[in-house]
């Protein structure tokens, strides 16, 4: 009973620290493709034609249906139509089965973006976004140009800031390649 007290402590110690992002603004961002789910719906996500269309937020969150990813969830849901103004696309990532997923993206995400399963923590690992000694995402947002580079990372377990920052960072960079002259 100990050793399994231990752990949780160890657990929650482990959630409550900071996450860092650890790709680097300027980067590239690596392509992935996804099963993933929109309004309940079998969706098949793939980053590069995401891109097509404008930046891309990708953000990792732990596990749905928990109290800081429902809130994340909802919080991205009501900026959706801010993002779809700017021309942007969000999908969130974690490694929960697409079947659990189909229930989080109707009711959580109310079907606005895209839910990919990670099943096997590849997108994760590709993205430095595993939390250490578990197999759970950290959260971890981070936005990518149509080029397929890094713009803006951050990472914290409060899930309050990411749609916010997330928002601003794509409204900054149109804004700069509003006035950047066409070659």
């Amino acid at each position: 009973m100990r050793i399994i007290k231990r752990l949780w402590i160890v657990m929650a110690l482990v959630l409550a620290l900071p996450a860092w992002a650890a790709l680097q603004v300027g980067a590239s961002a690596p392509d992935f493709s996804a099963p993933a789910s929109l309004a309940g719906k079998d969706y098949a996500f793939s980053l590069a034609e995401a891109l097509k269309q404008g930046p891309v937020v990708v953000y990792f969150y732990p596990k749905a249906f928990t109290k800081g990813c429902t809130v994340e969830a909802h919080l991205f849901a009501e900026a959706m139509d801010q993002y779809k103004a700017l021309g942007a696309t969000v999908i969130g990532v974690s490694n929960d089965e697409i079947d659990t997923l189909h229930k989080f993206s109707l009711t959580e995400c109310g079907g606005k973006f895209p839910v990919a399963a990670d099943s096997d923590g590849k997108i994760m690992k590709a993205y430095d976004a595993k939390l250490p000694l578990v197999n759970y995402a950290s959260r971890i947002s981070y936005v990518v140009t149509p080029d397929g580079k890094i713009l803006y990372a951050y990472s914290a377990m409060d899930p309050s800031q990411h749609v916010g920052n997330t928002l601003n960072a794509i409204k900054q960079w149109k804004a700069q390649n509003a006035a950047a002259p066409a070659p």
